[in-house]
């Protein structure tokens, strides 16, 4: 693997991007705004995370909002639950955007792993 220059070309990010347009996509027509500004904002909160650590000074500090960003991700996760239930989605679509929110949260953990500094 070479070396990563910008935030674009993780596949943390592109998959955080993806995912983010798949949220509006599910609730862009959604009445409940408190809903939707919640679903949103934390999606949202995902990617920014990973762009801004990226752009700090030191790994501790990238590991710092890799760990925000999947807690957004796990917050993205929850409120599928809330979607399902209040039948703002269907159940097939819950289903497949808390898998992806799950395999995103494990790959920023997975990526907070290789950049902690190892123990002897």
């Amino acid at each position: 693997m070479g070396t990563i220059r910008n935030f674009e070309d993780l596949d943390l990010w592109r998959n955080a991007r993806e995912m983010v347009n798949l949220i509006y996509s599910d609730f862009s027509k959604c009445r409940d705004l408190t809903f939707r500004g919640q679903i949103t904002g934390a999606g949202i909160s995902v990617m920014n995370n990973i762009s801004e650590g990226f752009c700090r000074k030191s790994d501790a500090e990238f590991c710092h909002f890799l760990n925000i960003s999947k807690g957004s991700a796990g917050e993205v996760k929850n409120m599928y639950y809330i979607a399902e239930d209040l039948r703002y989605t269907d159940i097939i679509t819950a289903e497949e955007r808390r898998t992806r929110c799950q395999l995103l949260m494990n790959s920023l953990g997975g990526f907070m792993k290789y950049l902690s500094p190892k123990k002897k």
